[in-house]
């Protein structure tokens, strides 16, 4: 149990410690993973930036992933739950998604360029795994950046989704992961509640964050 996301971050820093001093930047998926990004940024002296991706969720159950869309335009879904819906609503739902994805993008960075990772280390970031699917989307957009090795660390994750996450990534880094069924990320923190995009804003503001390279990958 994780007191927040801010003691998450600050345990998952210290497993990733091995990493400071080489060549890396942290990506966060927003909102949540953003203050653990913040965490493990400062404790690896390493710039911190964002990689937004949305999920799509089922028509009767909007918090429940049916697949998930990248900045990029990269649309990954599961199959047999998409395999009952009417194929014009999964493009509709997924065109939406992209287009607010891009709008975060903006709204967080305000005109940042994306940290350079071309031959660097990636390590993405967020407060848990439940289905996985925004996380593999993640990884997708950021194998095209062209980074030397991915990393994905979270404080916990449901065992399925890291064994099916573990081949697509150089070193999966997962502080705990229970047995039996998983649940709600949530369940794990004493306190988690929801990240406002003001937040959000504002820790990109901080020094970390705004040390971004203008470069663009």
């Amino acid at each position: 149990m994780f007191r927040d996301r801010t003691d998450a971050g600050e345990q998952l820093a210290q497993a990733l410690i091995s990493y400071k001093g080489q060549p890396v930047v942290v990506y966060a998926l927003p909102r949540g993973g953003v203050v653990l990004g913040v965490e493990v940024a400062r404790v690896l002296d390493a710039p911190l930036d964002l990689i937004v991706v949305r999920k799509i969720g089922h028509p009767l159950s909007p918090e429940y992933a049916i697949g998930a869309v990248a900045e990029d335009g990269y649309v990954l879904t599961n199959p047999a739950e998409m395999a009952a819906l009417d194929e014009r609503w999964i493009e509709g739902a997924a065109a939406a998604e992209l287009q607010e994805a891009r709008r975060r993008r903006a709204l967080f960075m305000r005109g940042r360029s994306p940290a350079a990772v071309k031959d660097k280390i990636a390590i993405i970031v967020d407060d848990g795994l439940a289905t996985g699917l925004t996380m593999q989307a993640a990884i997708h957009e950021i194998r095209n950046r062209g980074p030397r090795e991915v990393v994905v660390a979270v404080p916990v994750a449901a065992a399925e989704t890291a064994n099916r996450l573990r081949p697509e990534v150089d070193k999966l880094v997962v502080l705990y992961i229970p047995s039996g069924l998983f649940g709600a990320v949530g369940a794990f923190y004493r306190c988690f509640d929801q990240v406002s995009d003001d937040e959000v804003i504002l820790l990109m503001t901080q020094p970390l964050a705004a040390g971004l390279s203008n470069e663009e990958t």
